[in-house]
């Protein structure tokens, strides 16, 4: 026993101090995992059964009662942008107290920002999907959630028109029912580069399917945002602030200052992005009552204790790679018409602890969405409805 407990501390003190090398070998490399045996008949057989398993299975209907409450059936629709980052940590925004003001633009957009927000998982692959299943973290189930309708089945059940534009890797079945527009397909010149685009590209022609929509509307823009390890390809020459930054995906081969800057000239692309997001909204404010959320899948560690990237197990990831971002705009057309009040938020929003649970119900509740699913106590707006009195 002593043997192996000092073989296994040798083992993890020499991994650890190449963790850098190999740990980029295999996020540009993923095709060398399968070559480790026997690790590599391991990964084939589970997800061979897996597949199997949930193949076949009939799809769960989830939120049959959903509809939405008369108050958004009358008057002026409701046009909702959902954002969903890509390992953008909270550590690096400015927003949340980060001594560089990574978030210049958002700062003075009158956003409501969530400091303390933990995701459900460490990839996205767990993430997108438990944060869009309704099931929360604590009870997540991966295998239940590929065939069982979501918060966008539910929502777009109610009678709101839905639609998923990507710029990532796919949407994890999280829009497997709904409107979609594959962005990268599209290559476009000067917003896309071998298969990759800036998620500017989310935005393009947008206006032109809002102008058709004439009943509430959910778009959800799925973004790149800061993944790695080829930071540098997540934004325009325009949005170097940080420098010196790490320009190869060899991350081993840059130094802190060069990624942490890399790192940071990410998320000041994102302020860029969400801010436009804003004033689109702001642009159709007459035909429309309007709100945006945004809300990261999950953080990244960039060499804190020697550990890079994400998707280390939830119990032993660092937090870097669970803090997360979440923030909500609504315009004063929607703070007045749902008597929402906005102070009541912002205080709130210091004090609270939220997570990715948090993102089912508040959708819900931005559009009125009855349904015995809704759980209004983790609707971040619920407490502030009817307020105005109070504050």
């Amino acid at each position: 026993m002593i043997a192996l407990l000092v073989s296994s501390a040798g083992t993890y003190l020499i991994s650890n101090s190449f963790f850098k090398d190999y740990a980029s070998l295999f996020r540009n490399n993923r095709e060398f995992i399968t070559y480790l045996s026997p690790s590599n008949g391991i990964a084939a057989a589970l997800s061979w059964y897996k597949h199997e398993r949930t193949a076949n299975l009939p799809l769960i209907r989830f939120g049959e009662d959903a509809r939405q409450s008369a108050a958004h059936l009358t008057g002026k629709p409701t046009l909702t942008l959902l954002v969903v980052g890509e390992t953008t940590r909270a550590q690096d925004v400015g927003l949340g107290g980060y001594t560089r003001q990574t978030t210049p633009l958002l700062a003075k957009d009158n956003v409501i920002y969530y400091p303390n927000t933990l995701s459900c998982g460490t990839s996205t692959a767990v993430s997108v999907p438990c944060m869009f299943s309704g099931m929360g973290h604590d009870h997540y189930n991966d295998a239940l959630a590929n065939h069982r309708e979501g918060l966008l089945d539910i929502v777009q059940r109610a009678g709101v028109n839905v639609l998923w534009r990507e710029n990532d890797g796919g949407c994890k079945g999280a829009c497997a029912r709904v409107p979609t527009e594959e962005m990268t397909a599209q290559n476009l010149p000067g917003m896309c580069i071998d298969g990759e685009c800036y998620d500017q590209v989310l935005f393009h022609h947008l206006q032109g399917y809002i102008d058709k929509q004439t009943g509430n509307t959910l778009i959800v823009l799925h973004t790149i945002g800061s993944h790695g390890p080829t930071y540098n390809h997540r934004y325009p020459d325009a949005f170097k602030y940080y420098t010196p930054t790490c320009e190869t995906n060899e991350v081993q081969h840059c130094s802190t200052e060069q990624l942490v800057n890399t790192y940071d000239n990410t998320i000041r692309y994102m302020d860029a992005m969400v801010d436009q997001g804003i004033q689109l909204l702001q642009a159709n404010s007459q035909r429309f009552t309007t709100s945006l959320v945004y809300l990261s899948d999950h953080g990244e560690s960039l060499g804190e204790d020697g550990v890079y990237f994400h998707g280390l197990p939830y119990m032993i990831a660092p937090i870097q790679q669970k803090h997360v971002p979440l923030l909500i705009w609504l315009s004063q057309d929607y703070q007045q018409r749902y008597a929402v009040n906005q102070k009541c938020m912002v205080d709130q929003a210091k004090l609270m602890h939220t997570s990715q649970d948090n993102l089912f119900p508040t959708v819900l509740g931005l559009f009125g969405v009855q349904t015995r699913e809704y759980q209004p106590q983790l609707d971040l707006l619920t407490h502030c409805r009817g307020k105005a009195r109070e504050y």
